[in-house]
C-alpha cells in the first residue's frame, strides 16, 4: 500500500510542475506577443521561474520518496 501511495504522490508532484511550467510558457508568449522589445526580460524571469517550479517539484519528489 505504501508503495502504491508514493507513485501516486509522486506522479501528482510531475504532473503539477508540468502544469505550472506550461502555463509560464504561455504567459510569456502572450506577454512577449504584447511587447516584442521586452522579449530578454520576459524570457529571463520565464526561465527563472521555471527553474524555481521544477525545484519546487523535485523536492517534493524527494521527500515523498524518503517519507
Amino acid at each position: 500500500m505504501g508503495g502504491s501511495l508514493t507513485a501516486l504522490g509522486l506522479g501528482l508532484a510531475a504532473i503539477g510542475a508540468g502544469i505550472g511550467i506550461g502555463q509560464i510558457g504561455g504567459r510569456a508568449m502572450d506577454a512577449i506577443a504584447r511587447q516584442p522589445e521586452a522579449v530578454g526580460d520576459i524570457r529571463a524571469n520565464m526561465i527563472l521561474t521555471a527553474a524555481l517550479v521544477e525545484g519546487a517539484a523535485l523536492i517534493a519528489m524527494v521527500l515523498g520518496y524518503i517519507l
